[in-house]
């Protein structure tokens, strides 16, 4: 009976371990498709295309969401259900346009993986990027398990969390002026750098 019951222990544990294994993983799998679309010969003469399969590759593990409900912060409560709506939409075009024109810049960048620490629905997956001139700077990657799935809810970029830098600001705005403004402002940003 007590081998019995060590070896259903030993299986649950090893399926809780094979569950969340697989993080780095599942990160490494979107970066390492991100890198082939930006080194494709043929993704390189059509902009659009290379836009819209870069899109579709972040998306698939980005929590575009929960970004934009952390960066709005104690905001977020107050907002209607179709302000939210609005809110992650003009957030998601801001992170996707912005940051389109730093991956189309990667350059025979070295990738590695560090480490990735789990506490129950939580993982930090750290990986550092070494350039050809031999430069290094940590890009750390936070995910939370939504139903079974591992998705992206904040980056932090040479210990700066991307998503604490937005709400600082997008706080400083609602704080000086309002809610309003700061839509205003993500509006004229996203027509500033929208894609193609």
């Amino acid at each position: 009976m007590l081998k019995r019951i060590t070896l259903i222990a030993l299986i649950c544990i090893f399926a809780a371990a094979q569950a969340y294994a697989n993080v780095t993983d599942e990160v490494k799998k979107t970066v390492d498709e991100v890198v082939r679309i930006v080194t494709n010969k043929e993704m390189k003469k059509n902009e659009q295309k290379r836009r819209q399969a870069l899109k579709k590759a972040i998306s698939d593990i980005f929590d575009y969401t929960e970004m934009a409900k952390r960066s709005l912060g104690r905001h977020w409560n107050t907002r209607t259900p179709a302000e939210k709506k609005q809110f992650v939409g003009l957030f998601e075009t801001l992170l996707e346009n912005s940051y389109a024109n730093k991956i189309e810049s990667y350059h025979n960048e070295k990738i590695v993986y560090i480490n990735e620490t789990t506490e129950g629905n939580n993982s930090e997956v750290r990986s550092k990027i070494i350039t050809p001139s031999h430069d290094e700077f940590s890009l750390d990657y936070r995910l939370m398990n939504e139903n079974g799935k591992w998705m992206v809810y904040d980056v932090v970029i040479e210990g700066v969390s991307l998503v604490s830098n937005y709400r600082s600001q997008f706080n400083r705005i609602i704080s000086e002026h309002n809610y309003g403004e700061l839509l205003k402002k993500l509006q004229a940003k996203s027509e500033e750098i929208k894609a193609p």
